[in-house]
């Protein structure tokens, strides 16, 4: 009976030290880029840096943000807490870029920002109206795996919006199969 007590309380943190050493590995990953927005911020110009990752990964954040809500896949809440936390990190890094952007990329930006928004909604009303529950879980759950492995072809989607026939700008266009 020891050895059962001694199992359980071992696994109990051995899993709080892996959940702990996840979200410090992700809250590092999240704050990586405050040092560019310190220069974007100090200098009042976004130079040439790339807003497109910081749009794409908002998207990702909101898939496996919504994957992690118990209305999807109950029993995993810290899926959604951390997703939370990174697409509100992102959000704010967006902002700070709109406010920092020339006119032509501000405008941009908010076209694509509200692209994210609608299509996270897209998603959202058709998992709960289409889909039971599980297959809503398997549904979002290949959203959220795919886009590790379509980042290039949903970033070509997202950036055709705006540059339809400047495919030399996307490289990642370059390699999309039929």
């Amino acid at each position: 009976m020891a050895s059962n007590r001694f199992l359980s309380t071992y696994s109990l943190w051995s899993d709080a030290a892996g959940v702990a050493a996840k979200n410090i590995f992700a809250l590092v990953l999240f704050v990586s880029p405050i040092p560019t927005f310190r220069r974007i911020i100090r200098n009042r110009s976004t130079e040439q840096f790339s807003w497109l990752p910081y749009i794409y990964s908002l998207l990702s954040c909101l898939i496996r943000l919504w994957y992690g809500l118990p209305v999807v896949k109950p029993g995993i809440i810290l899926v959604a807490t951390v997703n939370l936390i990174a697409a509100l990190f992102h959000l704010v890094y967006i902002v700070i870029f709109i406010t920092c952007a020339e006119r032509a990329r501000k405008v941009k930006m908010l076209g694509l920002l509200l692209g994210v928004f609608a299509l996270f909604s897209v998603i959202v009303l058709v998992s709960i109206k289409l889909f039971d529950s599980p297959s809503r879980q398997l549904f979002v759950g290949y959203l959220k795996f795919g886009d590790q492995n379509k980042e290039c072809r949903i970033h070509a989607i997202l950036s055709f919006t705006f540059n339809l026939f400047d495919v030399s700008t996307f490289p990642c266009l370059w390699d999309v199969k039929a």
